[in-house]
Formats: structure tokens, C-alpha cells, sequence
């Protein structure tokens, strides 16, 4: 599908994956309106910042904007934050917002995102982090509970969230419990080795980490919050914060029939099952050419690249998605880039150390690179980010030397043995 150059093109979602959209239409020449409405009150900012710098107090809200508020104006983009789209008439080409305007569409984009998922039924008070307005109310709670002495913070969820949390709020002097029904932290992203490693860093730093644990209840304590575990142990805080994952936002798509499967289905150019309506970002399932099968993916990075791709799309400049995913996270001072599907190894190969924050660690698969993830090595994973792109066997006798490059690998693959992967192969690694 391509607009013309008058029309008009709405995009729900004011988060990365939509305020990237709105850029790419004007950055690639529509002169048409654009119009961005997102429940978010806020400009479009950096979430990452939020778990991070906005919650330890290193940086002010305003350095968190993704641009300055004219920015959106200057280039005639209709910015509308505090509202979102709550229904989608497809047949009429038309979607109706929260403050109920109706805004007809030539094309619409839908960057709604997610929601974390909460546990309202144990912690009604409860807090989430997610939003740049959900710092203030958690920083209180620790600065009321800090009146006494230390404040006490009890995170339930072991997840890059949650443990940049923990970092974060122990930055703020808080006494900071995690508790995690996994048999390790980070378990759904780091191999065994790195999330060990981790594990023993917020260990030192004097984080209380208990794995394996299961809720049963929690209660109010002399306005306290007691945390019960089934066996027997508890933990009374200043203030609980939930990390246990997200939602999709993708209940307007499925009201109005789109196809929906934990997230809105989309093909690899973004396009959803409706003419003229395409996702992106995190509410998004596509096709994962790498692995096989479709997946969603909760990154800055991927957003901000499958924002854009959704953009060109609509513009009639469609090319398939093929990012290879990548993130980043920052704990006690230690920046950790992941790339690829690292929970997809069967084998882990680790150069370094990964307690001493310089390591490259490479999880294969019949002697296929699917992931990476490194301290200190931006180079490498970058390589390796584009050897998992590429798709090459590589020997694993190669990737276990002392002395590997992957930036020369990565630059003539076909130089040290490496070959593409056969289709049915690709297909089969799941």
C-alpha cells in the first residue's frame, strides 16, 4: 500500500516504535498529516531511562525526552499524548480515540505496546515500572520508609526490570530483596555463566536474591507491606515493585478483527491482517527469518527499527524486517549488550570473565551462532550481531580461540570456514 501524499496517516502509540514512525514519514518526504495519540500524558521519551537514571535520581525527566516539545510541531506532526485509540473501524477506515475525536486514516500504524503485568490480588499498592510517571510514587515510598533509617524495597520478579531496579534502588541506600520463582535470575536472557555472574554482583553489592521462591500472600503491616512465600519465609517493605513481565495492548485490534496472538499478527513488512493497518514494536508478532516461527520482541532497539520499517511500508518502500535484536542493560555501573537469541543456545562459549565486567560470551547451536552478549566488547558483539544476521555455520573449534576475531569474521565469514544456513535447517531451530 502506498498513501498519497495528502493523506493522512495515525499511529497509536507515542513510544519509541510510533515517535520513530511519525520521524521516518517526514525524514522520507509525506506531506501529508500525520497524527500520533498515545495514553502516555508524556512526550515521547526514553523508557530504558526509567528502571535506571529517572529511578536513582542521575538524570531529570526533561533529559529523558526523545526531543525537545517543538520538535513535533516544527514538523507539522499532530502530537496528542494523554489519549489513545479505543476503537478501530476497519471497513470505514476510521478509529475513534479515548477523549472521543474520530480520525479517519489512509493508513494506521499501531505502536500500542504493553502493559506490565501486575499481581493486584496480592499487592492492590503494589508498583510498576514502566512509565516515566511511575517513578515519582516509588521514589516516595522509599524516601517515606528511608524517615526511620533505610528504606526496605521488596522486588518480585527477577528480570532485566526488576534487577535494574534493584541496582537503582540500592543506589538510593534502600535494603532491596528480590524474589524470583525461576531457578536463576535472568534466566529468559543471560546463559547460565552471566546470570550467575550477575547474581553474585548484586550479591556483593548487598542485594538479598532468593530464587526458586512462590508466593502466598502478602498483608498489610503497620501500613507496611508483609510478602509471605509458601515455604514459610516473609518480608516486610516500604514498598513492593512488581516486574513479572507484559501485557500487549492489543484488545482494539482484536475487537475490530485483526488477528491477534499474543500481540498483533504481522507479516515481515509490518502489514497486519486488515488493508491499510500495520504494527510495530512491541504489541507486534513477524516472522522470525533466523529461527523460524514469529516472536514478539520487548527491546528499544527492535522498536525504534520495526517503527520505521512500519513507516516505509505504508510509503510504499517495503522491505522485509530482518533485524537481528539486540539490548542493553545497565547494573552497578556495568553496561551489558545482548544480541540475538541467546536462550536459543545449546552451547555457551565464554571468553573472560563475567564477574570481572569484560567477557564475550557466544551461545551456538549445531554450530550456529543464534546469540551474543558482552562487557566491555562492543566490537565483538556488534560482529556478532551481524554473523547471527548472516546466518553462517561457524566452527565451534573457531569461535572457542583465545584469539578470535569476530570483527574479521564477521567482515569474510567465507574466509575461516563459514557457511550459510540451509533453509531447512534455519527452519528447525527453534
Amino acid at each position: 500500500m502506498t498513501v498519497l501524499p495528502d493523506g493522512r496517516v495515525v499511529i497509536a502509540g507515542t513510544g519509541i516504535a510510533g515517535a520513530t514512525a511519525a520521524e521516518t514519514l517526514r525524514k522520507e518526504g509525506f506531506t501529508g498529516s500525520v497524527v500520533v495519540v498515545g495514553d502516555d500524558p508524556s512526550l515521547p521519551y526514553r523508557r530504558p531511562m526509567v528502571s535506571k537514571e529517572l529511578l536513582s535520581g542521575a538524570a531529570a525527566a526533561d533529559k529523558a525526552l526523545l526531543r525537545p516539545a517543538d520538535f513535533w510541531s516544527g514538523r507539522d506532526i499532530d502530537l496528542r499524548a494523554g489519549t489513545s485509540v479505543r476503537a478501530i473501524d476497519v471497513a470505514a477506515a476510521r478509529v475513534e480515540c479515548g477523549d472521543g475525536t474520530e480520525l479517519p486514516y489512509d493508513a494506521l500504524i499501531l505502536a500500542t505496546g504493553g502493559r506490565p503485568r501486575r499481581l493486584d490480588a496480592l499487592f492492590a499498592d503494589g508498583h510498576c515500572l514502566r512509565h516515566m510517571h511511575d517513578v515519582a510514587p516509588l521514589r516516595t515510598a522509599l524516601e517515606r520508609g528511608a524517615a526511620g533509617g533505610a528504606a526496605s524495597l521488596v522486588i518480585v520478579g527477577g528480570g532485566l526490570v526488576g534487577m535494574e531496579v534493584a541496582a537503582s534502588a540500592r543506589a538510593l541506600g534502600a535494603d532491596v530483596t528480590v524474589l524470583e520463582a525461576g531457578e536463576r535470575i535472568l534466566e529468559r536472557v543471560l546463559p547460565e555463566p552471566v546470570s550467575a555472574a550477575y547474581e553474585r554482583l548484586h550479591r556483593d553489592r548487598g542485594v538479598a536474591v532468593h530464587t526458586g521462591v512462590r508466593l502466598a500472600g502478602a498483608d498489610d503491616a503497620a501500613g507496611r507491606t508483609r510478602v509471605r512465600v509458601t515455604d514459610g519465609r516473609e518480608w516486610i517493605a516500604d514498598a513492593v515493585v512488581v516486574a513479572v513481565g507484559m501485557t500487549p495492548n492489543d484488545e482494539s485490534a482484536e475487537r475490530a478483527g485483526l488477528a491477534v496472538a499474543d500481540g498483533i499478527v504481522v507479516d515481515e513488512f509490518c502489514a497486519t491482517s486488515a488493508s491499510g493497518v500495520y504494527a510495530a514494536g512491541d504489541v507486534a508478532r513477524f516472522p522470525n527469518r533466523i529461527l523460524g516461527g514469529t516472536e514478539r520482541v520487548e527491546h528499544w532497539n527492535h522498536a525504534q527499527a520495526h517503527g520505521a520499517a512500519a513507516a516505509r511500508s505504508v510509503l510504499g518502500a517495503a522491505t522485509p524486517y530482518e533485524e537481528v535484536p539486540w539490548c542493553w542493560t545497565t547494573q552497578f555501573g556495568r553496561t551489558l549488550q545482548i544480541s540475538g537469541w541467546p536462550g536459543a543456545g545449546a552451547e555457551v562459549i565464554v571468553h573472560g570473565d563475567p564477574g570481572d565486567g569484560d567477557f564475550l560470551a557466544l551461545c551456538l547451536t549445531d554450530d550456529r551462532l543464534v546469540g551474543a552478549l558482552g562487557a566491555g566488547r562492543p566490537r565483538e558483539v556488534r560482529a556478532a550481531r551481524s554473523l547471527i544476521g548472516d546466518g553462517p555455520f561457524v566452527p565451534r573449534e573457531l569461535l572457542r580461540r583465545d584469539d578470535v576475531d569476530l570483527v574479521e569474521m564477521a567482515a569474510t565469514p567465507e574466509r575461516f570456514g563459514a557457511r550459510p544456513i540451509a533453509e531447512s535447517h534455519r527452519n528447525a531451530v527453534t
